[in-house]
């Protein structure tokens, strides 16, 4: 990956504060904004590369959900299995689509590492309170080595662009059940799906829950490229190609976990794990048997990337 399109793949920064906080911007580590098109240039006289944000361009955008675990007072429910409300379907649906997102202090973390961990084109409009946490992302983000690897889709769906499929895909996401999307026959899977064939009848869909539910079912837990145990508001973005894998780790709990579980299929030596807000760190408790590798992390606070090699067999 070139370094420029590596930039092109770190989070964007909408802002609107006037120019007089040059220095808690740059005191951030942001170089680059997005700002209305009347203060281009006082802060390019500030020293920072400057895009102009007028209200037609905010509007061709797509607006996103603010990432975090929301309550649904509509529905009713005998579990306490969170709602996460989480955009990477969104992103794995429309790689090229463009995107935006108004985002609160307290989230701007996550929606920094999840436009990251996707690569997606999102400007973020952060509160001002949310400006460090941004930045520490920021320089998270730089520290991660660039790699050009394929995403991992267990489903390849034919993507008929309804609204029904795409609430498939969100509870799909939501449990960690990875596809890829396309209009004619997709990427090479395990499991293909055209809704409105005769495999997949178009009523089958029309519960999107107990669809995303029979796909998981038919391709089975045992074929899937990632599960993680320990918490349902963890989501995985897996990228691997025969000898390398990287995995992004999304928690959108709001609070750190620890003792995550990850399985991952295929035989990976012992990862390196960077932790945002920590460090690097050890995996626990590793094990590559059976043709699966699977450890636990020890702490988990809202983004992780952990990077594997395959296993090089006995000599």
């Amino acid at each position: 990956m070139t370094p420029l399109l590596f930039l092109a793949t770190l989070p964007a920064l909408s802002w609107t504060q006037p120019v007089e906080t040059a220095a808690a911007v740059r005191q951030a580590g942001v170089e680059r904004l997005y700002v209305p098109p009347e203060a281009v240039g006082a802060w390019r006289k500030a020293g920072f590369t400057t895009v102009p944000l007028d209200e037609k361009e905010r509007a061709s955008r797509v607006a996103l959900a603010v990432p975090g675990v929301a309550g649904r007072a509509e529905v009713a429910s005998a579990t306490s299995r969170p709602w996460v409300d989480a955009n990477g379907w969104r992103f794995v649906r429309s790689p090229e689509g463009r995107f935006r997102c108004d985002v609160p202090a307290r989230s701007a973390a996550l929606a920094a590492a999840e436009a990251f961990a996707y690569g997606a084109d999102v400007v973020l409009g952060v509160d001002a309170g949310g400006l460090e946490d941004f930045g520490r992302v920021l320089a998270f983000a730089r520290s991660v080595p660039p790699v050009d690897l394929p995403a991992a889709a267990d489903v390849a769906i034919e993507d008929d662009g309804s609204d029904t499929l795409g609430e498939v895909l969100n509870l799909m996401a939501r449990a960690n059940l990875l596809f890829a999307t396309g209009r004619g026959p997709a990427a090479d899977a395990p499991l293909h799906v055209r809704i409105g064939s005769t495999e997949f009848p178009r009523e089958s869909a029309e519960d999107p829950a107990a669809f995303a539910l029979s796909l998981r079912r038919r391709l089975t837990d045992e074929k899937r490229s990632l599960r993680l145990y320990g918490s349902e508001a963890v989501l995985g973005r897996l990228l691997r190609d025969g000898s390398r894998a990287r995995l992004h780790l999304l928690n959108y709990g709001g609070r750190p976990i620890e003792g995550l579980r990850v399985r991952l299929l295929g035989t990976w030596a012992p990862p390196v794990v960077r932790v945002f807000g920590e460090g690097p760190a050890a995996v626990e408790d590793y094990a590559a048997r059976d043709g699966a590798t699977e450890f636990s992390l020890p702490i988990l606070g809202p983004y992780a990337v952990i990077d594997l090699a395959a296993a090089r067999p006995p000599s």
